[in-house]
């Protein structure tokens, strides 16, 4: 057994031990969540009761990866908007192409992102990239510091030296320096973070609330506002009486464009550089998982430095945009739709983008006139065919109904990303269900765990 099964094993034999059958330190556990805003809807925004583990060789392993990564999927990103014949393959609607042209007025692509990881022993791959900040790095730095203390792991601490991992400070360092690089004049910037507010919805969601606690702890005036409270009058982008220097964009371009045309005040405030964006909406680009089909073409990474393509073909999956054509899998030429058809077992198919109403299909897990239908649908919308990734699923204790329940989880680690440099990483849980689906998933604290 590895020193992290030893460990878990441990863990869970500590929960079986009489002064935890009671189950009143996860009942605690859990009504801290929600006195300190990791709760959504009521529900903690961790659905276990114990962290997620990784060794100082996968993380450093990890950071390596990413680091590399990310500056391919810079440099793919200002290839594609220098080329117009790059740029059609990523199937960028009209209004996200004339978005994409504009200089946000300064360098980098995406100032944090997240790269949705498979981490098992001694493998790794990436099965997407978000050019986003990352969904847990708030809860997941709240997170870790409630778990640490927490009655059983203070058991295990005793026997392992568990370390939490960077949180929340290195967002706002990077935010602050690009603001700089864009020309901003002040020390202490005014901040807006966006976001879409759900109907009916009367509180700030509970990630954003905290980014903004921590903001207005380094001394920073800051709003949580929604696009559509926001106006530009005489070279000011503002919400009410409160001037924004600094639109912290919490929301995707696409759902923006749903609801809002190209003359918003926001994006003439963009446009004529009154208002610093972060992330920029050129960075939207490496949201569409065509960004995999550019990086995965050998033609196009070829001057790519070694690190960089290493880095591509150890931890990307051969991606390609779904169309009739000819094209190279593993150094041979294919009949794309033909090869689609004969290896479902090893394939899916994604919709270009993760907001949109289509769904994805697992070849596995369908059967050939299901995969055939799958397939004229791809070829009829923008689509992206990857080989399959192996999920990485481990067992974790849960509070189901008043008890304590085994369940496996399918788990996604989230390096998070800033500026090109990895700072920290948090867990995606979910639970695996017959059916593969289930609504029960969180955020787990992340510790990298080693022996005394």
């Amino acid at each position: 057994m590895t020193q992290l099964g030893e460990a878990i094993a441990r863990y869970h034999k500590i929960l079986e031990g009489d002064r935890y059958k009671d189950l009143s330190w996860a009942h605690d556990l859990q009504e801290r969540m929600k006195a300190h805003k990791l709760a959504v809807g009521g529900r903690p925004v961790s659905p276990v009761l114990r962290p997620h583990f990784i060794t100082r060789r996968q993380y450093a392993g990890l950071v390596k990866a990413v680091e590399s990564f990310s500056s391919a999927i810079e440099r793919i990103e200002k290839m594609a908007i220098g080329s117009p014949a790059l740029l059609s393959r990523m199937e960028l609607l009209p209004a996200e192409k004339m978005l994409a042209a504009v200089d946000p007025g300064y360098s980098f692509l995406a100032v944090t992102s997240l790269i949705d990881t498979h981490l098992n022993n001694g493998t790794m791959r990436f099965a997407r990239y978000i050019p986003d900040t990352p969904t847990g790095v708030a809860y997941g730095e709240a997170l870790s510091d409630m778990f640490y203390d927490a009655a059983p792991v203070k058991e295990l601490r005793k026997r392992y030296r568990l370390e939490k991992l960077p949180g929340t400070k290195y967002l706002l360092h990077a935010i602050l320096k690009t603001y700089k690089e864009w020309g901003g004049k002040n020390k202490k910037p005014n901040i807006a973070i966006l976001e879409f507010r759900q109907p009916f919805q009367t509180t700030e969601s509970g990630e954003n609330s905290l980014i903004a606690d921590m903001f207005r702890r380094e001394g920073h005036l800051v709003e949580i506002v929604s696009p559509d409270q926001i106006e530009y009058r005489n070279g000011v982008l503002q919400r009410g009486e409160f001037a924004i220097d600094l639109i912290f964009r919490r929301i995707k371009v696409q759902e923006f464009l749903t609801r809002f045309d190209l003359t918003h005040p926001l994006l003439r405030a963009y446009q004529e550089r009154a208002v610093c964006v972060v992330n920029s909406f050129r960075s939207e680009l490496a949201q569409k998982k065509a960004i995999f089909d550019l990086l995965t073409d050998e033609e196009i990474t070829a001057s790519f430095p070694a690190s960089e393509r290493r880095a591509i073909k150890e931890f990307v999956p051969w991606t390609r945009v779904v169309h009739e054509t000819k094209t190279k899998y593993r150094n041979k030429t294919i009949d794309l739709p033909e090869f689609i058809l004969r290896n479902r077992q090893k394939l899916v198919l994604h919709p270009n983008d993760d907001g949109a109403d289509q769904h994805s299909f697992q070849g596995s897990e369908v059967d050939e006139a299901g995969w055939e239908k799958a397939l004229r649908a791809a070829l009829r919308n923008p689509y992206v065919v990857q080989e399959a990734l192996e999920p990485v699923v481990d067992v974790f204790p849960i509070l189901q109904y008043g008890h304590l329940e085994m369940q496996k989880m399918r788990i996604d680690v989230h390096p998070h990303s800033y500026l090109g440099k990895v700072q920290g990483c948090s867990s995606w849980l979910t639970a695996v269900g017959p059916s593969g689906f289930s609504t029960l998933s969180g955020v787990a604290p992340t510790f990298i765990l080693e022996s005394k």
